[in-house]
């Protein structure tokens, strides 16, 4: 019997978006199609449940190809990117041995923080001894007073080193707003001009050189959303590409001058088509100016593209930086697998260079190990995922697509909005851009306090023994602080989502006594179950020991070996029709020794607190206010690292 082969055009007929629409109504059986279904994102746009082809027709991005303008599909024609790892050169000669080791481990991007106070000819060469700046992507950051300094002593460096300077690859984060940002310094315009002139002269014979940086990812890690940290930093680097035109550095050159170092958060696709909107948006930006070619002889990107401005000019250079913002300090491991999301995003979106932040960089100097699994997190993406074998996998994606669409849109709309307001710049100085980032940190921080965003191991799924036991070295609780303003300027502060949980849990460990929860599971056998792994992660995320049990034949049998096993909470977890009887049984055996506290929000919940229970958690509490009144209750002391 011969078996019938399966032909999908005649199996599977099409389907119209009209019949898939009705099918999921039917299924939702009454529910609010709006409210279930579409995904109210908090970047100020809908999306929806699914997309289909139809939902391309009126977009123009999966028509482009890579390394054509406006590259939205990336600026070249395959996806390899750089390895990059930061090193702290405040020791040259230290900085130079590490950074020898990491580039026969798989590294070819290196970023060097350079000591301002020892910066010189010779310091440069201690540095940089036997590392092939024709073969590696040197980065370089020092304060902005000494970065054209920094561009002259490159440049006779590798005159000296005989190096062809056309093919050496870098760059130095000059960036005085970001200094403004994170140090409160008041710069003015002209102050501001005079570095980004002075230090892209300086470095005009490296062509291959950024020497202007733009670092939306301080707006990523003080809380700002996608479209924020996209839409400011498009402003940002505008700004710059200004006041470089304004003072005299033709476009192709000023536009050539910048590099964009962005952050990447675990919102997986949406940080893939941010990327991409990043490109197509700062490519319109650039091409408004018209750049006139300046590669050399050998290009001739103008005439082959037919375009009359030159698109090598409108390439956005990205660097990209695993989110700092969601890294945790306890099941430090979870950070690996948001990293290497963010990484995936990252690479998959087109970036030039990334670099993976080692996964226990929130509360120590990170050691060999993990700096290696950072290293490898991207070095297993390149050798056995392959993705820098195919530019731009997410072209054609429905989804990707329209979300590129939509960022790009909202990004747009924002940048737009800077630019008619005065500029980014003025925008920092009058602390617009600060205030609308913290009110954006608070909100994200409320929706973790409300489990709406997750950090496992933080606020969900807490690994219940686990200590410090003095892993701390170092920790950051800073917050967004307005006063901290050294010179005038508002500062935003990189901070971490996990900081109030963590707090909490600090607190409990370093208690004289762990407060004890009880689980007094007792009744319906599924509730209770349920209701007391909710309990436990509960109060878990605040670092108490927790009691549970398989349950208890009556309510005075459980308030009896709670009592015994010296517990300071009990949780009444069964049903909510079996609450009505069993809660006043339990509060009153309990005689207010314990804090009582009922597992869900049943209907009789007023009747219940008419007799004194006061103490109720559901899926709507907010565990961190409520977290932080348990400890107010039991006498657990705030407690820091």
């Amino acid at each position: 019997m011969s078996e019938k082969k399966l032909n999908l055009l005649t199996d599977f007929p099409p389907i119209t978006t009209e019949e898939w629409m009705a099918k999921i109504i039917g299924d939702l059986k009454g529910a609010d199609f709006e409210k279930r279904l579409v995904w109210h994102t908090n970047e100020g746009f809908n999306v929806m449940p699914f997309y289909r082809q139809e939902n391309l027709e009126n977009l123009k991005t999966d028509k482009m190809s890579p390394g054509v303008f406006p590259f939205v599909q990336g600026t070249k024609t395959d996806n390899q990117w750089l390895v990059r790892q930061n090193i702290d050169a405040y020791d040259e000669k230290t900085a130079n041995v590490k950074a020898l080791d990491v580039l026969n481990k798989g590294v070819d991007s290196l970023g060097f923080t350079l000591n301002k106070e020892k910066l010189s000819a010779e310091y440069i060469a201690s540095l940089l001894n036997g590392i092939r700046a024709d073969v590696v992507e040197l980065n370089f950051r020092i304060c902005v007073k000494r970065s054209a300094e920094l561009a002259s002593l490159l440049t006779d460096y590798f005159v000296s080193k005989k190096y062809d300077l056309k093919n050496l690859c870098g760059s130095i984060n000059l960036d005085p707003i970001n200094r403004m940002l994170l140090k409160g310094k008041k710069l003015d315009n002209n102050f501001i001009a005079g570095k980004l002139v002075d230090t892209v002269k300086a470095a005009s014979q490296l062509s291959g050189y950024r020497v202007v940086g733009v670092n939306p990812l301080t707006l990523s890690n003080a809380g700002a959303y996608i479209v924020q940290e996209l839409g400011y930093g498009l402003a940002w680097g505008h700004q710059y590409l200004k006041l470089m035109i304004d003072n005299g550095i033709d476009i192709a050159t000023a536009a050539k001058s910048i590099k964009f170092n962005f952050s990447v958060s675990s919102n997986y696709f949406m940080e893939i088509a941010k990327f991409r909107a990043a490109r197509w948006l700062w490519a319109t930006i650039v091409a408004a100016y018209k750049p006139v070619c300046n590669c050399g002889d050998d290009c001739h990107c103008m005439e082959e593209s037919g375009l009359d401005f030159c698109p090598c000019a409108c390439k956005m250079k990205i660097n990209a930086e695993t989110s700092y913002y969601n890294m945790t300090v306890f099941d430090a491991s979870v950070n690996m697998l948001r990293s290497q999301t963010e990484a995936m995003s990252a690479t998959l979106g087109g970036v030039d260079s990334l670099v993976v932040l080692p996964y226990d960089c929130a509360y120590k100097q990170s050691d060999d190990f993990s700096e290696r699994i950072a290293r490898n997190q991207q070095l297993l993406l390149k050798e056995e995922s392959h993705f820098d074998k195919v530019a731009d996998p997410a072209a054609g994606s429905y989804y990707i697509e329209n979300l590129t669409n939509m960022i790009a849109n909202a990004a747009w709309t924002l940048f737009v909005e800077t630019e008619d307001q005065g500029g980014f710049l003025q925008a920092v100085q009058s602390g617009k851009v600060q205030n609308e980032i913290n009110e954006t940190a608070q909100l994200r921080l409320k929706a973790v306090a409300n489990r709406k965003e997750i950090l496992l191991g933080t606020n969900q799924f807490p690994l219940f023994s686990e200590k410090t036991d003095g892993k701390i070295e170092r920790y950051n609780e800073t917050m967004t602080d307005f006063s901290a303003c050294n010179e005038g300027t508002p500062t935003l502060k990189p901070t971490r989502q996990a900081i109030e949980f963590e707090q909490l849990r600090l607190a409990a460990e370093r208690a004289p006594k762990t407060p004890k929860v009880f689980m007094l599971t007792i009744g319906n056998l599924a509730m209770r179950l349920a209701r007391s792994q909710f309990s436990s992660n509960f109060f878990g995320c605040a670092g108490y020991e927790i009691i549970d049990n398989n349950g208890f034949n009556s309510v005075e049998d459980g308030v009896y070996a709670a009592q015994k096993a010296n517990a300071d909470i009990i949780v009444l977890c069964s049903s909510d029709d079996e609450y009505a009887e069993l809660a006043p049984i339990a509060y009153k055996a309990i005689g207010g020794k314990q804090i009582f506290v009922v597992a869900g929000a049943p209907a009789c919940i007023e009747d219940l607190k008419k007799i004194g229970i006061e103490n109720f958690i559901s899926v709507k509490t907010n565990v961190l206010e409520a977290l932080k009144g348990y400890n107010q209750m039991l006498g657990v002391i705030r407690a820091t690292a």
